[in-house]
């Protein structure tokens, strides 16, 4: 990782990724899928929004959920490949905005929750006490 100062993690290697979608649900679903696969560190449902846009030759209108990502840049490719396998759209917004500044320790945990790692078996459901 690039550093900044004095091993301050570069804020130019994250990003903030959003997409909109036309249900709550499914930008619920669309998060928690992303955060739990580590394709993000956190994410974001807001809305819903007023849409307007072009959409097979008419103007369309639509209320929408906006859903935010953040992640290291290097993540990008990854996360847009599986927003285009989950999202219910046929083009759906894929927009990702590089961090201006960040604080430190914002950034390494960015970095640290989205690092591969086995996902660790649920315990075993207790015995009922007798």
């Amino acid at each position: 990782m690039a550093v900044n100062g004095a091993d301050r993690p570069a804020a130019g290697e994250y990003l903030q990724l959003q997409t909109t979608t036309d249900s709550r649900a499914e930008a619920m679903e669309l998060a928690r899928a992303a955060v739990a696969a580590r394709l993000a560190a956190c994410s974001q449902v807001a809305g819903p929004v007023a849409s307007t846009y072009w959409w097979n030759d008419e103007i369309e209108r639509a209320e929408e959920w906006f859903v935010f990502f953040k992640l290291p840049a290097d993540r990008y490719e990854e996360l847009a490949a599986f927003l285009v396998e989950q999202h219910s759209y046929d083009e759906p917004e894929i927009l990702a905005t590089s961090f201006v500044e960040g604080s430190s320790s914002f950034l390494t945990w960015i970095t640290e929750e989205t690092r591969r790692r086995d996902v660790p078996a649920a315990p075993a459901p207790r015995a009922p006490a007798p």
